[in-house]
Order: structure tokens, then C-alpha cells, then sequence
């Protein structure tokens, strides 16, 4: 597979490979959302960038581990809809999912996920987006 050529999510679910999605950007086309899952972390340094191209109105887009023994580590900057300000959110130790669901935690039009496979049980995770609402973190432990 091109890593290079964007790759077009209108399912409601993908399960990404190192070997056919690595380096890839995973463009998530779907108003009710997708829930896409990383293979297991071991360390590879391979890459995924997920960006949202339709505002969720339903469900959410969730990115979230392949086990219950992988975690990611990160932070979330999303924009607020009032005051030109923004907030930023960091992992806990047990985070395993990031979900937007288009309002309080992301999910809006143009917000990017980017991942990279850190070690074994170990996914570095940047999100850059805007919220509505009351933002919260877009980040839990949710993979059991």
C-alpha cells in the first residue's frame, strides 16, 4: 500500500496492520463516526494519522488498542468555541482510547489524530482539534 495515498474510512470500523496501513492517513468520511484499531504496540516507530473530514453528529471516532495491555501516552489541544482560547488535556497511565464525539471532546472537521508506535505496550498520542460545549478529555481507558 502507498503510505502516501490518504486513505478514505466511510465503515463504522477499521483495524489498522502495520504491513497495509503504516504511515497512512486515515481519512474518517462518516457524520455517525468509526472506531479504528491499532495493531498491538511493539515498539516499530510506525505512524498513523487518522483526521476527521465530517463532523460527527452521531456516535463518535474512536481510536483505541488493539489489547488490555497497551496504553497511549499524550496530550490533546483542542480549540474552545468561545474566547479564542483552548484547552489541553493529557493521558493518565491507563488511557487507551481517544474518542471524539464531535462536541465536548473533538470530532469537528478537520481535527487530526496522530500515533506512533513508542515500544512494546507503549502508543504516543497527539490530538489537535476543536470543541464545543464544555470540553473534556477526549481520552480513556476503555480496551479491557
Amino acid at each position: 500500500m502507498n503510505p502516501f495515498k490518504p486513505i478514505s474510512l466511510t465503515a463504522a470500523t477499521l483495524s489498522l496492520t502495520m504491513a497495509t496501513h503504516g504511515g497512512a492517513t486515515i481519512v474518517v468520511d462518516r457524520a455517525a463516526g468509526s472506531t479504528i484499531t491499532l495493531p498491538a504496540a511493539s515498539g516499530t516507530g510506525v505512524k498513523f494519522k487518522v483526521v476527521v473530514a465530517t463532523t460527527v453528529t452521531s456516535n463518535s471516532v474512536k481510536v483505541q488498542v488493539a489489547n488490555a495491555t497497551d496504553v497511549m501516552t499524550g496530550t490533546a489541544l483542542l480549540a474552545q468555541d468561545a474566547a479564542d482560547t483552548a484547552v489541553m488535556f493529557e493521558t493518565a497511565s491507563t488511557s487507551d482510547t481517544v474518542t471524539l464525539n464531535g462536541s465536548t471532546t473533538g470530532g469537528i472537521k478537520g481535527d487530526i489524530i496522530e500515533l506512533e508506535d513508542l515500544a512494546s505496550g507503549l502508543w504516543g498520542v497527539t490530538v489537535r482539534g476543536s470543541a464545543t460545549g464544555t470540553e473534556a478529555t477526549p481520552f480513556s481507558a476503555a480496551v479491557s
